[in-house]
């Protein structure tokens, strides 16, 4: 497996990351799947043999259960793993249960260490925005923790594009640890981050980890037009991440990938993660399992390069509209364009 540097670190993570929120199954993560110990252990076995070396989890999974499970999956082999896991989400019903507070970040930190059963946190990310809390404080934490050894880099989740940029100004000018990374929604179906997230990944050398990258299944090919969903699908159980705002439009590029499959005699699910992997400032792409079957296939991923011809079909009909800024600098700035702005250059050639 050819790894890649996360953002501007010197850390290499295998172009898939197994996540495991699949582990547990408790309450509302049940939707998601009820992985216990012993499958997580031989769903392990698969992902190393593979060259995984990046495995993803949040304290909010199954409310700690995924981080336990995990932990006990990766006895004996901790040296051959990279544990990135998360904090910001309630877990508890106190004033101070959630939230990016000093005191919360450390606490939490501690929790999920004792959970994982390791000394350290490879990569400790914050899971979403805090506008009540004052960057200043949740940076000066996290540069804390890592000063202590505890954690050995951060990174970012759901932010968007100037909470991001103000995140890593704030670091340079006080010195603290920077987000290596930021864990982002970006698939087919949903290509809203390169307006802003993918341009700041490549301009300031910060890894784009991609959370959900076949859209909750429904990139699979499972979900056709006209057709009932498969039973327990997520998304017949409400999970509602993400969002299907044009169901035509999501069948058209399901259509696209399912076709391209046939040919290339591999699944939809590998054509819409082989894309993915393509895409400009992309490091690793997070996926989970319920069965080793489909981690296998998703694993297959990391093989599958799509021709130029396929690329060009699967951009067409997912293309973005373009939202403003970017149609004026599309239409009056073509001439200055830079390396970084995807979306305006990409207009230019539909």
């Amino acid at each position: 497996m050819e790894y890649r540097y996360l953002g501007r670190s010197g850390l290499k993570v295998s172009p898939v990351t197994f996540g495991t929120m699949t582990f547990g199954g408790t309450g509302f993560f049940a939707k998601a799947g009820n992985t216990d110990v012993d499958e997580a252990r031989r769903l392990l076995d698969v992902a190393f043999d593979h060259g995984v070396n990046l495995f993803d989890t949040a304290n909010v999974y199954s409310h700690g259960l995924s981080e336990e499970i995990l932990g006990q999956a990766l006895k004996g082999r901790r040296d051959r793993a990279l544990i990135a896991t998360k904090v910001r989400m309630g877990m508890g019903d106190g004033p101070n249960d959630a939230g990016l507070s000093r005191k919360h970040i450390i606490e939490q930190c501690e929790a999920s260490l004792r959970r994982l059963d390791t000394d350290h946190i490879d990569l400790y990310q914050i899971h979403e925005w805090d506008g009540q809390t004052p960057l200043e404080e949740t940076l000066e934490a996290l540069d804390t923790l890592v000063r202590a050894g505890k954690v050995r880099y951060v990174g970012s989740s759901n932010y968007a594009g100037w909470q991001l940029s103000k995140a890593l100004g704030i670091a340079e000018r006080l010195g603290y640890q920077r987000f290596i990374s930021q864990q982002i929604h970006y698939t087919l179906q949903a290509r809203e981050a390169e307006y802003e997230l993918l341009p700041i990944a490549q301009d300031a050398g910060v890894g784009v980890l991609v959370w959900s990258p076949l859209a909750a299944g429904l990139l699979t090919g499972k979900y056709r037009r006209d057709q009932q969903a498969p039973e327990g699908s997520r998304q017949l159980n409400g999970w509602g991440e993400p969002p299907v705002r044009d169901e035509d439009a999501l069948y058209n590029i399901v259509d696209e990938l399912v076709a391209i499959g046939d040919v290339r005699g591999v699944s939809a699910a590998q054509v819409s993660l082989a894309w993915l992997l393509g895409r400009p400032g992309v490091s690793s792409l997070i996926v989970g399992a319920r069965t080793e079957q489909q981690l296998v296939d998703n694993l297959a991923a990391a093989d599958l390069h799509l021709t130029d011809d396929e690329r060009a079909r699967l951009d067409r009909v997912s293309a973005p509209a373009l939202i403003y800024p970017f149609w004026h600098h599309a239409k009056s700035a073509s001439d200055r364009l830079g390396p970084h702005d995807i979306v305006a250059t990409e207009a230019l050639n539909r």
